[in-house]
């Protein structure tokens, strides 16, 4: 290979990661919109303050230690090799050349690339949390979070830890991002218990309405192109024949399984509620595209679109037994990004990929969700023990717009003023 070839297949290579990593950091919005038009308008400046500012803090903590956890070296161990640093290091067009075309992005485009899945992992906590946690405890557990705990489990899998050599598949992070994110939350929201009104003593479910769904059907879309980067840029690169066939068919099977997702979770809620219910569908297009990132490449489109309707009517049971256990998730984050991650995970098996296990999966997901559970767990509980994870009960009625931020989000609609 010519060295004029190798240097603008490196070149190609490292700006397709570059704007795959665009379009998952423009998930972040995403993840705002949805959350913002899914709680309560009292609500909405919070949880629009905290979405900005854990992508912040997200991209900080891995910056200073995160990506040199995950990717610093552990030779299939479970500790990392190093703890502190960015491990961020470009090869020498030299290097480049003497590799004869296997080094094909930048250093710093992968670690841009990885930054903004941390962030995807942290937001899917910020929604399950919503409406009843102060700001503050929620960002220092996003230092934590995104400084340790995600890139650990994120290290024994794509860092060559344990997982890895167990043979665990996990394309672009059904379990790695996703479980992860929902372990989390979980463990948040367990803490924390549901919000006030929610359930009654005689186990009665009171629905809480968003308080604006075009708003949550636009985040919705915007995660659904974000996922595009979100799985077609795991293939890593796109300057051959082959790898540019495949991210094709990765964006074609990413595209079909959401699809498949909310076409069953609409379908399943209108049997089971007899009315089209937009959150279930918006949910269910995230819960196909859940489904299909463990393995988005070994499927045709058919295959992926019944992989996709598998997570919409997952997602829908989910919810339901969610609510009939109590536990309390306004935008429905744990059942998307945990349930469904799952389902993700052990479909791998079915996809025709030989080198899964069922036992790798069920490995992997038992290992993600303990140690983030677990961690998280503790975390939460010194947060709750020491400054407090909740608002007070008076600040939840009043919404935590006024008590956490001092602005509105709709001022003009707030009575009396």
């Amino acid at each position: 290979m010519s060295p004029e070839i190798i240097e603008v297949k490196y070149a190609l290579d490292t700006f397709y990661f570059l704007v795959c990593g665009a379009l998952v950091m423009w998930m972040a919005a995403g993840f705002t919109m949805l959350e913002a038009g899914l709680v309560r308008s009292k609500n909405t400046t919070e949880i629009l303050t905290k979405n900005v500012a854990l992508f912040a803090v997200s991209c900080i903590m891995y910056l200073l230690m995160g990506y040199t956890i995950m990717y610093g070296g552990s030779e299939g161990g479970i500790l990392p090799d190093m703890w502190f640093g960015n491990g961020i290091s470009n090869a020498t067009a030299e290097e480049v050349l003497a590799s004869g075309g296997e080094t094909y992005y930048s250093g710093a485009s992968d670690f841009f690339f990885q930054v903004v899945f941390v962030a995807t992992a942290m937001s899917i906590v910020s929604g399950a949390v919503a409406e009843r946690m102060k700001l503050w405890a929620f960002l220092v557990f996003a230092v934590v979070m995104t400084g340790v705990i995600y890139p650990m489990q994120g290290m024994w899998k794509w860092g060559g830890g344990f997982l890895d050599a167990a043979g665990f598949q996990d394309f672009a992070g059904s379990g790695v991002v996703h479980l992860c994110g929902a372990a989390a939350a979980l463990a948040g929201v367990l803490l924390l218990g549901a919000r006030k009104g929610k359930y009654t003593k005689d186990g009665h479910i009171n629905a809480i309405p968003g308080a604006n769904m075009p708003l949550a059907a636009i985040g919705m879309f915007i995660l659904w192109m974000g996922w595009f980067g979100f799985n077609g840029g795991s293939e890593l690169k796109v300057s051959d024949i082959g790898e540019a066939n495949a991210v094709a068919d990765v964006f074609v099977n990413t595209n079909a399984a959401a699809c498949g997702g909310l076409i069953a979770a609409l379908l399943l809620a209108h049997f089971m509620f007899g009315k089209a219910d937009l959150t279930m569908a918006v949910n269910g297009a995230l819960a196909g595209l859940v489904a299909i990132t463990a393995e988005p490449l070994n499927w045709g489109g058919i295959g992926a679109t019944l992989i996709g309707a598998v997570g919409g009517i997952l997602v829908v049971f989910s919810v339901t037994t969610m609510d009939k256990l109590k536990i309390d998730d306004p935008v429905g984050a744990i059942s998307v990004h945990g349930v469904v991650g799952i389902w993700g995970l052990l479909a791998v098996c079915l996809s025709g990929n030989e080198d899964a296990t069922l036992m790798g999966q069920l490995t992997g997901i038992g290992v993600i969700f303990a140690w983030t559970f677990v961690a998280s767990l503790i975390v939460w509980a010194i947060l709750k023990a020491t400054i407090g994870i909740r608002v007070g009960e008076q600040e939840e009625y009043e919404g935590v717009d006024a008590s956490e931020c001092g602005i509105e989000a709709y001022p003009e609609f707030a009575s009396g003023k």
